[in-house]
């Protein structure tokens, strides 16, 4: 099993990034994905929520209307698209994959948003 988080960088506010996570060894359409993030020295958070088929989204209130989650379960990939990025955005992003029991982890993709 694999997730493979990539497109993080350093952007300045107000700036946007597109996260993506290749997923393998496992039957990606079959399971909800999430996107977590960790700022430095805090807690990792829920960023994002999409199920199976994308059919429902849920979103953090702090990137409410700024961060659209995606999947395109031919390619076995979801995305992150970041708009108006904010310094308190600034953190390592991890993807998540999810189904009953079963939890998936990637390794982070750090962003850091900084003028």
């Amino acid at each position: 099993v694999q997730l493979v988080e990539s497109g993080g960088g350093m952007v300045q506010p107000g700036g946007s990034l597109r996260l993506s996570c290749a997923a393998s060894g496992f039957p990606f359409s079959a399971y909800f994905m999430s996107w977590y993030r960790q700022p430095p020295g805090k807690g990792r958070g829920l960023v994002a929520f999409i199920t199976n088929t994308g059919g429902s989204t849920n979103y953090a209130d702090s990137v409410k209307g700024r961060f659209t989650i995606s999947r395109d379960n031919g390619k076995n990939t979801v995305y992150l698209q970041m708009n108006s990025l904010e310094p308190e955005d600034t953190a390592v992003y991890y993807c998540q994959a999810e189904l009953a029991t079963k939890q998936y982890w990637g390794q982070g993709t750090q962003v850091t948003v900084s003028s």
